[in-house]
């Protein structure tokens, strides 16, 4: 059974982030808030861990994974950011917004998309998810908390709990989130295109 964490929402506890980090870790997945909408964590090289994450939410192989990084400079490290694209991620992050970009050797082949090889990256506005990250020591593999057959994300820690307590490591609490998905912008094809319209509004970026 999950292990619920209830952590300050401003000032999480770095104590209670460090337990979260060694389940992602040891192969566990966590249910975290951010700044649009809880999401589930795995870590990035964990194979297992991923397919797992996939099977909560009822994923396939071409839907798009994301990476949760701490900054611009990590986002280097797993997608191929050109000048244009640059300018308009460092207008984004850190906030509620996906940007779909072509990974780089760094990204397992499994996680990117099979035959785009694509990958999602986001930069959270959430002091949590950023310690969380920060706690792990690498950027993580994550999907916005969506059930099955649904179409809107959860948004209780305690709802998480009761449904997929069996499923994952922990579940941390600090209080509701926004509870919309973030905004996804493919970049991969060289023109911007808004794929879903979420927390973040494509206007401000001047889309």
């Amino acid at each position: 059974m999950a292990i619920l964490f209830d952590v300050h929402p401003q000032n999480p506890q770095i104590r209670l982030l460090k337990q979260a980090a060694q389940m992602i870790n040891d192969g566990g997945l966590i249910a975290v808030p951010t700044d649009s909408s809880y999401a589930i964590l795995a870590r990035l090289d964990d194979k297992d861990a991923a397919a797992h994450l996939r099977r909560i939410r009822g994923l396939d192989e071409r839907h798009h994974l994301t990476l949760l990084c701490r900054d611009l400079a990590e986002i280097g490290h797993f997608a191929k950011v050109d000048n244009q694209q640059y300018r308009l991620l460092k207008a984004a992050t850190p906030g509620p917004w996906t940007f779909i970009l072509e990974a780089t050797k760094d990204v397992p082949r499994r996680v990117s998309h099979p035959s785009r090889k694509t990958i999602g990256i986001r930069v959270p506005d959430h002091p949590i998810t950023l310690a969380l990250i920060e706690a792990v020591g690498s950027p993580l593999l994550s999907t916005t908390f969506i059930p099955k057959d649904e179409t809107e994300p959860l948004n209780d820690p305690e709802e998480i709990m009761a449904h997929y307590g069996h499923e994952l490591a922990g579940v941390i609490d600090s209080g509701s989130c926004p509870g919309t998905p973030t905004t996804v912008i493919d970049l991969s094809s060289g023109i911007p295109e808004v794929v879903r319209t979420g927390a973040g509004n494509p206007a401000s970026l001047g889309l």
